[in-house]
């Protein structure tokens, strides 16, 4: 996630990271030659096109805005949620740390073990989200014990039920009442909850019919624009070809990037921020040094 303050008006046009741009250079560079070939071909061919309506492009592209925006308020929404997602992770932690630092009994000698499952879970969820391996950063919370998790398919629900299996125990032991055991429960299955809430969105895309559309229409918009702009344009027509690229494509791309909001592309959620959000709540519920805050690069929070 990029965090950097406005750039001023000179900065604004050579701010790359975070920018759209790099992915869709190609479109813009590929379609402004191809205006400059038209352009060129009909200056030649001496062919005139000042009978040639431009009328159909404004309903074109009309239309294709309006898909663009559609598409990409459905992808800002996906973001929007799941960034309140993980901000609520953050706060049920918190209060899962109190709640049994409050509740289990022993100081925090029995406490503290399950906080560090905890942690696991939050960056096991993490490595499941964006697909990346996670165990060495939740092995250095729980050690050896990582080893039985691994082995199930769903590691964050894993962590969850083993979580869950410790209250049990001290419940059956008789050393949590019934009254505590369903606070600490509720609180795990609020956990449970926001992990499934996140599954759902990386497990269910925006139907891919909307993107070949968007495609389709914007590749054809931009190869017919030229003959419609080279006679009352002229060498113009390069220009606004290339701007009218970058809108849409650049539209396109960012709705693309923010439909999968945990992945680790400029613009995704900073997960591992968030984690370490998480951690230094619960070394400090314990007492304990907690780590430092990571440092962004170039503005830029993983």
């Amino acid at each position: 996630m990029i965090v950097r303050p406005r750039p001023g008006l000179l900065k604004l046009f050579f701010v790359m990271r975070g920018s759209i741009v790099p992915r869709i250079a190609p479109q813009i560079i590929g379609f402004g030659i191809y205006a400059a070939l038209v352009v060129a071909g009909v200056k030649a061919s001496g062919i005139s096109f000042d009978g040639y309506n431009i009328a159909p492009f404004g309903l074109l592209g009309v239309t294709l805005s309006i898909y663009l925006g559609f598409r990409n308020n459905a992808a800002y929404d996906r973001w929007w949620e799941a960034r309140k997602l993980w901000g609520q992770l953050v706060f049920d932690i918190r209060n899962f740390s109190r709640a049994v630092l409050a509740l289990v009994p022993g100081e925090t000698k029995e406490a503290r073990p399950i906080l560090m499952e905890a942690l696991a879970f939050c960056h096991l969820l993490r490595g499941q989200l964006r697909n990346v391996d996670a165990s060495g950063e939740a092995r250095g919370f729980i050690g050896d014990e990582l080893d039985g998790v691994l082995a199930a398919s769903n590691k964050p629900d894993e962590m969850v039920r083993r979580m869950g299996r410790r209250f049990a125990a001290l419940k059956a032991e008789g050393r949590i009442e019934a009254m505590d055991f369903r606070i600490l429960d509720e609180r795990l299955s609020g956990i449970a909850a926001l992990q499934a809430g996140c599954e759902r969105i990386a497990g269910t895309p925006l139907p891919f019919a909307y993107t070949l559309l968007l495609q389709r229409s914007a590749y054809v918009f931009c190869l017919l624009l030229p003959f419609g702009l080279a006679f009352s344009a002229g060498w113009g027509t390069p220009l606004f070809t290339a701007l009218i690229a970058y809108s849409f494509f650049g539209l396109d791309a960012l709705s693309e990037e923010l439909e999968d909001p945990f992945g680790t592309q400029a613009n995704d959620l900073a997960l591992d921020a968030l984690c370490r959000v998480c951690e230094i709540s619960v070394f400090e519920a314990l007492g304990e040094t907690p780590p430092e805050m990571i440092k962004p690069e170039k503005y830029y929070y993983s």
